[in-house]
């Protein structure tokens, strides 16, 4: 394993979190404004939904190349072109003149948007293992960071009167442009030379059977990860809409619900780990299904302004630890091969995106937004109920 410097690896470790952040970030800024691409199409809920439904599609398809690019070209670099693409898919949805265009518009953003997500953890855990330390749940709370900071600026752009294409073109070159920047400090070297993914950590558990408990086992992580993704599949979807059509916000402020949920995910990521290590894993994630279920109980049980706003934000403070725990539970399955539970946790959790955007369509056109949303209070129930999978307390 080679020794960095302090100095090359408090850069990686900054390059590692600005990676998140511009992720977060970019897609970000288009989520308040799906009301307009909505409207200025004419899309009734059920064919935007099946639009939306496009980004998970085109995660699943190019999701399962990430590992080959990032051992070609590195995973920094994979990140950042990754990004690229995302920003070019996200700038075409803003300027697209038809349903079939911005359809394919978010098949190319959901499919570099999977790459980029599995490069930026890769580099991630390149630099934890080079620090000896844990620093991805603080990644990941940076992603939220950077998705609080997008749906602001885009909540400031609705307020401005801006159009969405400019503001989308103008974000996005912006946040590449952060981006390629970060690749400049982020750790030299082959993938290997810090520890992450080498042949050491590949071979450091043997690799056995797909036993029946270890299937059992990874197909309850997956619906945990599942029940706290269609939180915030949902949210990102219909948070906007729901507040603007039925709850009868006004444009701004009818961004708060997605960026009040993004914001309590921040917070809940940043604290989670404290709260693990005092509570343990199994009740982390009972209470993260229980915030998820009240939260969103409150957001359709009090259609107002607030009590959506505070419903989605209790729901994005429970969903934070769902995700990261089923992926670092799954990895620590005995018998797989290092990193064989986090890849398939992280592929298969996207069928949550691809479900849910069409699903809550279907159901708003048949009732309303309002019972729609009810699909993300079924996902902290499935969190709650399959919670005893977890350890009592964290493994050293």
């Amino acid at each position: 394993m080679t020794i960095y410097s302090e100095r090359a690896l408090r850069r990686g470790h900054i390059a590692a979190a600005t990676f998140f952040f511009t992720n977060g970030a970019v897609f970000a800024n288009l989520v308040p404004r799906y009301p307009e691409l909505k409207a200025e199409l004419g899309l009734n809920a059920t064919i935007y939904g099946v639009v939306l439904a496009m980004n998970p599609v085109g995660a699943i398809v190019a999701g399962v190349a990430a590992g080959v690019l990032i051992r070609r070209f590195g995973s920094a670099a994979v990140a950042v072109i990754g990004t690229l693409g995302l920003a070019f898919g996200v700038t075409a949805a803003a300027w697209a003149p038809n349903v079939w265009i911005l359809a394919c518009a978010f098949f190319i953003g959901g499919s570099l948007d999977a790459i980029t997500d599995v490069a930026q953890n890769a580099n991630a855990l390149r630099v934890q293992a080079a620090r000896g330390r844990s620093i991805i749940n603080s990644m990941h709370a940076l992603w939220s960071l950077g998705a609080v900071t997008g749906g602001a600026i885009a909540a400031g752009a609705i307020a401005l009167d801006i159009p969405v294409k400019w503001h989308i073109l103008a974000s996005s070159l912006v946040l590449v442009g952060v981006a390629f920047w970060a690749r400049s400090w982020s750790l030299p070297g082959s993938e290997s030379e810090s520890g992450s993914g080498s042949a050491e950590a590949a071979t450091a558990r043997p690799a056995g059977r797909a036993t029946t408990a270890i299937v059992l086992t990874l197909t309850a992580l997956v619906l945990i990860a599942i029940g706290g993704g269609l939180t915030e599949e949902v949210a990102f979807s219909w948070a906007a809409l729901y507040l603007g059509d039925e709850v009868g916000a006004p444009a701004p402020l009818a961004a708060a619900g997605f960026i009040g949920l993004v914001g309590a995910q921040f917070i809940g990521r940043i604290v989670s780990d404290r709260l693990v290590d005092r509570f343990g894993e199994r009740t982390v994630i009972i209470c993260s299904g229980l915030f998820i279920a009240g939260g969103i109980g409150l957001a359709i049980g009090v259609p107002t302004v607030w009590g959506a706003c505070l419903g989605f934000a209790l729901a994005g403070f429970g969903c934070a630890p769902a995700i990261p725990l089923a992926m670092q539970q799954a990895d620590r399955i005995p018998g797989l091969r290092a990193g064989t539970g986090l890849t398939i946790v992280t592929w298969l959790m996207r069928l949550a995106f691809l479900v849910a955007p069409p699903l809550v369509g279907a159901i708003a056109d048949a009732t309303s937004i309002r019972v729609g949303l009810a699909v993300s209070l079924t996902g902290g129930l499935l969190v709650l109920a399959l919670a005893f999978v977890m350890p009592r307390k964290v493994a050293a």
